[in-house]
């Protein structure tokens, strides 16, 4: 029988936000086939799963700097469990961490069990990450590479030149019972009761970065609501001092507030500067109703389904492509099409690791 380890870098539980450590907590609490999670100690713990937890001693703080690496107490917690679980078979997650899989490759080589265990690497960006100068070998020494999109492993089959790991697709999932869509009265109340009524509501929703695109949709949106004044725009993720006509900062709410500002919100926008890998909150806007109008970067075409579920702007960086959608949307130009069911839900996530870790067991039999 194989147990299955997952090294986090984050502590799980993970209270704060994160895409990935909210899917593998909504996981975590149902029916998972996880043994074991190596992580720092966490606030809490899953009842039904077993921990090792990454110590910071004195002894591993000086091999730590011997060995100048840092996350070698991930590598002297996973020795452990199979120290500990001995004649047994192992698959081993890795979540967005290229250099602990090199060496937890090298470990178990020189313990002599590389062929009974099975490295899974879980990739949540978009285009290919590993530089082969560096780490030549590295998808001749894994297992499986998990992508949230199928675009996503057209692009790395056609960058490497050797590619001969396993692939498999996992998109992100949100919870769909939160992440609903509203019928229009519940909407026209939400915006009521926010003093939206009658206005066409837009949103962003991310964290304040550059490559977010904010500043760049705010500078659109002077020229939009310059146009037309029955317009809103509601800023969630981010508060700025500074005050704009026709748009709200709200600022950081908890996950569990986030669903009504989609399901009061008409059009979603998601002007990201860089090829995301999947763009959770665009799953979470459609499943709340919402028509977007996004980038045409990295793995959004396939979220939007190639322009079924939104408007695609090719030329992401010209503010005259996004005034043009927008107004397009408002006139009834653009006439858009909802997700008339569940998209990206976290019970498919939930179906797809099993799924995958099924698969590797097999592998390893």
């Amino acid at each position: 029988m194989s147990k299955v380890i997952l090294l986090s870098q984050f502590p799980l539980p993970y209270h704060d936000i994160g895409s990935w450590t909210n899917m593998y907590k909504n996981y975590l609490e149902g029916k998972h086939q996880i043994d074991y999670i190596i992580c720092q100690q966490p606030e809490s713990r899953f009842d039904n799963v077993s921990y090792k937890i990454v110590e910071d001693t004195f002894l591993l703080r000086i091999k730590r700097r011997m060995q100048k690496y840092y996350k070698l107490g991930f590598i002297t917690a996973l020795e452990a469990i199979i120290a500990e679980n001995n004649n047994e078979k192992f698959i081993i997650q890795v979540v967005d961490n290229y250099e602990i899989v090199v060496r937890i490759n090298e470990m178990l080589i020189q313990k002599g069990i590389r062929n009974s265990c099975y490295i899974q690497v879980f990739y949540h960006g978009f285009t290919p990450f590993i530089n082969l100068d560096n780490y030549p070998k590295f998808y001749e020494n894994i297992d499986e590479l998990i992508l949230l999109t199928k675009d996503s492993y057209t692009v790395h089959k056609n960058f490497y030149h050797i590619f001969p790991c396993k692939v498999s697709i996992l998109p992100n999932g949100v919870d769909t019972k939160k992440f609903s869509k509203p019928s229009a009265i519940q909407r026209d109340q939400l915006k009521s009761e926010h003093g939206y009524a009658g206005k066409k509501v837009f949103i962003w929703c991310s964290q304040d970065r550059p490559k977010k695109g904010l500043s760049f949709i705010l500078d659109v949106w002077k020229r939009v609501h310059a146009a037309d004044k029955n317009t809103v725009l509601i800023i969630v993720g981010a508060k700025r001092k500074l005050e704009l006509e026709g748009v709200v900062f709200v600022g950081k709410v908890p996950n569990d507030a986030l669903p009504k500002f989609y399901q009061m919100s008409d059009c979603y926008l998601f002007p990201t500067m860089c090829h995301e890998g999947f763009g959770l909150t665009l799953a979470e806007a459609l499943n709340c109703g919402c028509y977007c109008i996004a980038s045409s970067y990295g793995g959004v075409p396939e979220v939007l389904q190639y322009g079924k579920y939104g408007k695609l702007i090719e030329n992401p960086n010209f503010i005259s492509e996004w005034e043009t959608a927008i107004n397009d949307y408002l006139s009834g130009k653009e006439q858009p099409v909802l997700a008339d069911k569940k998209l990206y839900s976290i019970k498919d996530w939930a179906i797809g690791m099993n799924h995958i870790i099924d698969n590797a067991k097999i592998n390893l039999s």
